[in-house]
């Protein structure tokens, strides 16, 4: 699937967004997981200053 991912993303208008991946870190266990997305370029910033 990532690979569709990745073809789609370099056609038309998928140049206007970007995949983000974030380590976040579990409250209740302490380990951390990754927060993934396919967010717009204008947004980029926003998604990686939210706390959660």
């Amino acid at each position: 699937m990532a690979k569709k991912v990745v073809a789609t993303l370099k056609t038309g208008t998928g140049k206007q967004f970007t995949k983000c991946i974030k380590m976040v870190k579990s409250d209740k266990t302490g380990s951390y997981m990754f927060k993934e997305g396919i967010i717009a370029n204008d947004q980029v910033k926003a998604f990686f200053e939210e706390k959660k």
